[in-house]
């Protein structure tokens, strides 16, 4: 088990001595005790970034040989894979088979960078077209520096590797900070990246403190996903430097269901949407607006599968959901689900601990129904297993509703009308659409939202683009004189 920061190239102590405790969310006892960074070990690891950056090979690799990092920090992942997803799970809480899911996604992502940047050496520059023929021109990519990586609890190796993998891909030196509730895979990321032998300070690694890696002049990119109120003190950060920033904040998701639609099919992706992951996903559709046609016989039967669900410890077989991540979580899903109560919502399922457990952060998914539109839980963030349902009438009032919201990160819609899904689809207000599914996400598809949800693009070439930037080099090759300055 690691549990020192990774700093240039060393497994370290904090400076100061400091320690975290790390807390299994399933029973409450101490998973690990890992080093607390101080804001001068975060400074050490910016500061190695930047000197891997200014004065090591890395960015001057060619694409295929980064590529071959990737390709061994993948194949690390791969041949840990189980004693991982086991870490993941007591880190997090979510089911064993759930932490499978993300570490092959994790070890996939690596390896998709891997070929992009492989496909950089393809293309290298490209020619830019001018209107004077005394002139040529072209636009070549160059990795943009330091990149600051910040990832959330609820999908720690995965996040990390939506940033590491295409950081490194384009040649950019990195620190990457997990969240202090879940950073034991991220740690052994940097136990992998040792062993594949990545060149010292390219992949800098802390946990704690690390507010060094958001103001410091050193950074030169700052890509961060968790809360809008930690995501616009990032921005602020960022726009002091005057720096690129990618966010991918919050959400509040909206499933329309049409009554053309199958009520299994249609109950079985409105559970996955929200339960999945206990509820932990940023692009959970925890609004669902079905069809008035339907709307008695659909909340009928997500209530009697809603109720079949197994909770427990993800390490125990047939868990479909697991904890809450954390105590202030599980304190801040069950003050939503009180408010609920106390505006007189209908509760129709869930909405306390489940009995038998007097330890861990374990959750009821929960079923609110006739959920008023101006209600705290229909508009605002929950971030755990509870889902609000109101019924609609007509098409135009549906996307209306969806699209009433600060947030625009996801959406979806179900139908047997093709037609209808694609223009329901192209109307919602979001950066991700499913039709007649929801949450399938795919490294290949770019990732990311609009409004309050954030700025910029994740995963496919998108996300490879976040760390280059595009340098012009223009060359007059005429040997007629200038002459701007004769008659």
């Amino acid at each position: 088990m690691q549990t020192k920061l990774y700093i240039n190239g060393e497994f370290l102590d904090a400076e100061n001595g400091a320690t975290l405790d790390v807390i299994n969310p399933a029973d409450e006892t101490v998973l690990a005790t890992i080093a607390n960074s101080s804001s001068a070990d975060a400074q050490s690891a910016v500061e190695a970034a930047r000197h891997a950056f200014d004065h090591g090979e890395w960015p001057s690799l060619t694409g295929t040989q980064r590529a071959q990092y990737l390709y061994a920090i993948a194949d690390g992942i791969r041949a840990n894979f189980k004693a991982i997803s086991e870490m993941e799970t007591m880190d997090n809480g979510k089911p064993y088979p759930e932490a499978e899911w993300d570490i092959t996604d994790a070890a996939d992502c690596f390896t998709f960078y891997g070929k992009l940047a492989e496909e950089l050496d393809q293309n290298p520059e490209e020619e830019v077209k001018l209107g004077d023929a005394r002139f040529t021109s072209k636009a070549i990519r160059q990795p943009i520096g330091v990149a600051g990586l910040i990832v959330p609890f609820n999908f720690p190796l995965l996040m990390a590797a939506w940033k590491v993998a295409p950081a490194l891909a384009a040649g950019c030196t990195a620190v990457l900070k997990p969240s202090t509730q879940t950073p034991m895979t991220a740690l052994w990321l940097a136990k992998i990246a040792h062993e594949a032998g990545l060149p010292k300070g390219v992949l800098n690694i802390i946990t704690g403190g690390g507010s060094a890696i958001t103001s410091s002049p050193l950074v030169d990119k700052l890509a961060f996903t968790g809360s809008v109120e930690t995501g616009s003190t990032v921005m602020k950060a960022a726009a002091a430097g005057i720096k690129p920033v990618t966010l991918e904040l919050g959400g509040k998701s909206a499933l329309i269901i049409f009554d053309d639609t199958d009520i299994d099919a249609a109950v079985e992706w409105t559970m996955f949407g929200i339960f999945w992951n206990k509820g932990e996903v940023c692009s959970a559709t925890s609004r669902v607006l079905v069809h008035e046609g339907i709307y008695d016989a659909f909340l009928a039967r997500l209530v009697e599968e809603t109720q079949k669900i197994s909770i427990g410890n993800g390490l125990e077989s047939g868990v479909k959901m697991g904890p809450a991540v954390s105590a202030k979580q599980y304190s801040d899903v069950m003050s939503y689900i009180e408010k609920g109560k106390a505006e007189g919502l209908r509760l129709l399922t869930g909405g306390k601990r489940p009995a038998g457990f007097d330890k861990g952060y374990f959750i009821e998914p929960t079923v609110f129904a006739d959920v008023p539109t101006d209600s705290a839980l229909w508009k605002e963030e929950i971030f755990g297993p509870v889902v609000c349902v109101r019924a609609f009438s007509t098409e135009e009032e549906a996307v209306k509703l969806a699209n009433d919201s600060e947030f625009g990160l996801a959406g979806a819609v179900m139908s047997k009308d093709r037609e209808r899904l694609d223009r329901v689809a192209r109307n919602l207000d979001a950066g991700i659409i499913w039709t007649n599914c929801s949450q399938p996400t795919f490294v290949e598809a770019p990732w990311g939202g609009r409004k309050k949800s954030g700025i910029g693009r994740e995963l496919g070439y998108w996300g490879l683009h976040n760390y280059l930037t595009v340098k012009q080099i223009t060359d007059f090759n005429s040997d007629e004189p200038w002459g701007w300055y004769l008659d």
